[in-house]
């Protein structure tokens, strides 16, 4: 697979990443296959497509990387309100440091069939959060879900992380990075 790459090179992203003043989209670990249930329940992980084995291994190994590459993360870590997101925050960095961002519902219906309206509408929800800097020092993180191809943040590997350099209120954000799981442990 061939990933963008941070121009400067992996030792620079990560020096930058060190200092802080990013964002860190995160997918979700991998699901089991399926889809959700039409009548999904938020509070019911019964009606949803949860983590596999080896979405929870991943989002564990995710969480060790970031922290043994000492990447500072401004807690409490946002996740979307779907029990797959939420179970990789907790599992990557503890239950009491994560918070639900109902911003990642509308991510996830993405996917489905939209009118261009509300497709516009959870776009511009999210401008505006990628917008915002992190504390000073710090990486914002969101645990969410992948976008379709040609939208928002584009398709996104399991565990895979688009580093994203918030330029300000209403000034719009910069895609710095892409980084899969299996890259984001080698830096």
């Amino acid at each position: 697979m061939n990933y963008p790459q941070y121009v400067g090179g992996e030792h620079s992203l990560l020096n930058s990443l060190q200092q802080g003043g990013y964002i860190l989209y995160a997918r979700h670990g991998e699901a089991h296959v399926g889809s959700d249930q039409p009548y999904l329940d938020l509070n019911n992980c019964y009606t949803q497509r949860n983590l596999s084995d080896t979405g929870r291994r991943q989002a564990i190994l995710y969480g060790d990387a970031i922290r043994r590459l000492q990447i500072p993360i401004e807690y409490p870590v946002h996740a979307s309100p779907l029990c797959r997101t939420r179970e990789t925050a907790s599992l990557a960095f503890g239950g009491m440091n994560v918070q639900v961002d109902p911003i990642g519902y509308g991510i996830n219906q993405l996917s489905g069939h939209l009118n261009w309206w509300d497709q516009e509408r959870i776009l511009n929800d999210l401008q505006s959060v990628l917008e915002i800097p992190p504390s000073i020092g710090k990486n914002k993180v969101i645990v969410a879900h992948s976008f379709p191809k040609g939208v928002g943040l584009g398709n996104i590997p399991n565990m895979g992380t688009v580093v994203v350099k918030p330029l300000g209120r209403g000034n719009g954000y910069e895609i710095v990075a892409r980084i899969p799981l299996e890259q984001l442990q080698y830096l």
